[in-house]
């Protein structure tokens, strides 16, 4: 990581030329510490005039391309189109947010709120898009930061936004072009802001421009944009095949380094295996992978993975790829990493699939979204009653009153998929868990079985297992469909595909 004596990042160069800041909020956290005055040994480059005129001559133009995904301008039209339906003659204003800061001046990279990216199609860091009612709808203007191009004294002084820092940057016209949208300078916002009534506000706008307005995070929006991403256009739908497939060949290139884990790479060797392959063919792992061997596949977010991988184990691998529209897969296979299950691993996985199967047959259009849920449970609470793990009866384990076999699950086992892993999270009860399952939905379908090794009331050879089968799952007119049913369901399906 370069570290510059003369500025630091997300602060306004000291010279009296520089432009003035953009509505970007700035960070007091830098690389070195600042001098209280001049140093002559180390002088700040911003500030000598011989200097940045140098720097203002002789460079070409560098490839400052707009980049997008193919269909995602169109789509967000559209999406900009239901939103305006739902909240006539109210104005909106939804931030895209800015990477969170790791530690002093280095941050985590950049990802957009995913309502912003619904909207507009575009990641920018710091975009706000302001919808402003007119007549039969909305007027929509997206506000980004105007990079800093040789000529301006940020352009080698300011490590966000100076293409010497960043590389070649769209300028406002080249994203005005790519997304089909007004874009204007973000040093605009607080203008177009001031002329708004009563605006409703999303994402994570800065704190400072939301305090200079009055705004608030409105949960009402928050909650129409989680219900209205519940039903999946056709551009959606294909997004999240991408994802999937590109998920399931991850696992594939997992599974092929399970004899490099076993000789001592572990469970960061396979995370690490899918994350790279996430990254190269999307914009990254939908969220922190999860890969368990042993008695961690017991833990239900086992992203440490700090531990071995034992060859007579099974490893659970939830993982997904997030594409570059910021889709992404949720996918949940346990294999054994010698290539067989054991007869105790498989009559766990024996028991999950049928769960697991009871789930997938109860997603069907009209039917309630828990369904599902319980369908999957009653399986496992009949599973469980006979190997004589149930201190009651099935039938009181099944009650509101019982749930005694959720102590081997205690997790819920689906839930909504797109943009975030957990979408659509917002929503109100009614719409999500107490509404019936619509065509255009997609969903995970997700039970395990989680026996801790320091489980007493487990008998020795079941504990440490565990096991959890999870598909995407597109709700379609007439049934489903599983969008990752390239993956076995069953323990000696995959057998067959590991051994392929």
């Amino acid at each position: 990581m370069t570290d510059d004596l003369s500025t630091h990042p997300r602060t306004t160069p000291a010279t009296p030329t520089a432009p003035a800041p953009q509505s970007v909020p700035q960070s007091v956290p830098q690389s070195v510490p600042r001098s209280a005055g001049q140093d002559p040994r180390m002088p700040r480059l911003a500030e000598l005039p011989s200097f940045a005129a140098f720097m203002a001559e002789g460079w070409d133009v560098p490839d400052r391309a707009a980049r997008t995904v193919p269909g995602a301008a169109d789509a967000a039209a559209h999406h900009r189109v239901r939103l305006s339906a739902a909240h006539p003659g109210q104005p909106v204003v939804v931030a895209a947010g800015e990477a969170p800061v790791r530690s002093n001046d280095t941050r985590y990279d950049f990802r957009p709120d995913s309502d912003f990216a619904w909207l507009t199609g575009c990641g920018v860091e710091h975009g706000v898009l302001v919808m402003r009612p007119v007549p039969g709808g909305h007027e929509a203007t997206l506000h980004l930061p105007e990079p800093a191009r040789p000529g301006d004294p940020r352009f080698f002084a300011d490590a966000a936004y100076g293409e010497l820092w960043v590389g070649g940057a769209p300028g406002l016209d080249d994203w005005r072009d790519a997304l089909g949208l007004e874009v204007r300078p973000l040093g605009e916002l607080d203008t177009a802001l001031a002329g708004l009534a009563k605006p409703l506000l999303t994402g994570p706008l800065d704190p400072d421009t939301a305090h200079r307005h009055g705004l608030g995070v409105s949960a009402e929006l928050g909650r129409t944009l989680s219900e209205l991403r519940m039903i999946k256009d056709a551009w959606e739908i294909d997004q999240l095949r991408q994802a999937v497939d590109r998920t399931v060949e991850g696992f594939a290139a997992v599974v092929r380094e399970f004899p490099a884990a076993v000789a001592g790479g572990g469970e960061r060797w396979l995370q690490g295996t899918f994350d790279r392959y996430a990254r190269t063919h999307g914009n990254g792992p939908g969220y922190a992978s999860i890969v368990g061997s042993g008695g961690h596949a017991a833990t239900l977010h086992w992203v440490r993975c700090d531990g071995a991988v034992a060859e007579d184990k099974p490893v659970l691998l939830d993982l997904g790829v997030e594409t570059n529209s910021y889709y992404t897969a949720d996918v949940t296979r346990t294999f054994p990493a010698s290539g067989r299950f054991s007869p105790a691993q498989r009559a766990v996985h024996d028991l999950v699939e049928r769960a697991h199967r009871a789930g997938l047959a109860a997603v069907r259009p009209g039917r309630d979204f828990a369904d599902f849920h319980t369908a999957a449970m009653e399986v496992v609470a009949r599973g469980l009653a006979d190997w004589g793990l149930l201190p009651v009866s099935v039938d009181e384990a099944l009650s509101p009153q019982g749930q005694h076999h959720r102590r081997y699950l205690v997790c819920g086992i689906g839930h909504h998929l797109g943009l975030d892993v957990h979408d659509c999270a917002r929503a109100d009860y009614a719409a999500y868990q107490g509404a019936r399952m619509t065509p255009g939905m997609v969903l995970t379908v997700e039970p395990g079985l989680y026996f801790h090794e320091h489980d007493r009331t487990l008998p020795p050879e079941l504990r440490g297992i565990g096991v959890r089968i999870e598909d995407d799952v597109l709700v379609t007119e007439d049934g489903m469909e599983v969008l990752s049913a390239e993956l076995p369901l069953d323990a000696a399906g995959l057998e067959r595909w590991m051994a392929r």
